[in-house]
């Protein structure tokens, strides 16, 4: 079995799956790949899975499958598979820090500092403190980031239409979330439903004064209606990790709107998560080579 690396991933990881094959980080050995390893940068497309006649196992290490086109992979035959235990706390941990550093004037006060400038007047500072969250999704990184929000005294709402009961929030209705919620974190993958679902029209339903957290898909949000929303001060701040590609297009209307913390992607980059990615990795490629009889 030829086992390709195709992203970073913890630098044990082959040493681990050595066992299993031959590994390699070579991308020009595509064309003789049993099993291809992914994370967000590699594009999984149709042109792609043509350039990998032997390719028969694709595992994306992380929870979404945004950049697999699932349906080629199906049609020729390739499985695919994730890690999405793997990365919840890594996300949620990032998620509380942009829902703490936006109120705290962070960046602000360290970028003042930085420039001589001592803002101690100049900033303002609100507490999370008995302020209401909206988790629009609430799977397992949703559910991790609602356990630490209770934990600093939020009310946690959820709105998510896959689930019908929550230990950690209390689900209501989308309306009802973004008219209540003082902060809004984004948990849901990419779908045609999801796709561009912070836009001009929910926006407007939300409070004046929201923060929005975003960890989960940079296309679900409609870029020139929230960077508008951001001028006019509706949205007073917005944390994101992730963004339309990697890295943004520098047209991006959100590198240049106010108030706003970005980052680069990484959520996931823990060096704790990364080693769970890897254990989780390598037991699906465990199973694949018994499931083979190789």
């Amino acid at each position: 079995m030829k086992i390709l690396i195709c992203d970073p991933f913890d630098p044990s990881l082959p040493g681990k799956l050595a066992r299993f094959g031959e590994v390699t980080d070579d991308p020009a050995q595509l064309a003789q790949a049993d099993v291809a390893l992914v994370r967000s940068k590699t594009v999984c497309t149709a042109d792609w899975m043509a350039g990998a006649p032997n390719l028969k196992l694709i595992i994306r290490g992380g929870v979404g499958l945004d950049n697999v086109d699932r349906a080629a992979a199906k049609e020729r035959g390739i499985e695919v598979r994730n890690t999405p235990e793997a990365s919840s706390v890594a996300v949620a941990e990032l998620a509380m820090a942009l829902m703490i550093a936006l109120p705290n004037q962070l960046i602000a006060g360290h970028n003042g500092m930085r420039e001589g400038k001592f803002l101690k007047k100049e900033l303002k500072r609100t507490e999370l403190f008995q302020k209401t969250l909206g988790l629009w999704g609430v799977g397992r990184i949703g559910t991790e980031v609602a356990r630490r929000a209770a934990a600093f005294g939020m009310t946690v709402l959820a709105y998510d239409p896959f689930v019908k009961s929550h230990e950690c929030a209390k689900l209501v209705a989308l309306d009802t979330l973004l008219a209540q919620a003082d902060y809004i974190s984004l948990h849901t993958p990419l779908t045609d439903d999801t796709r561009g679902m912070v836009n001009a029209a929910s926006l407007a339903k939300m409070k004046k004064g929201v923060r929005i957290i975003n960890t989960g898909r940079g296309k679900c949000i409609d870029e020139p209606a929230l960077a508008a929303a951001l001028a006019s001060g509706h949205v007073a701040g917005y944390g994101t990790d992730v963004w339309y590609s990697d890295p943004p297009d520098p047209a991006c209307p959100l590198l240049q709107a106010p108030n706003v913390i970005r980052l680069p992607h990484i959520g996931a980059s823990t060096k704790e998560n990364l080693l769970r990615i890897g254990v989780g990795v390598e037991a699906l490629i465990g199973e694949f080579a018994g499931r083979k009889g190789r």
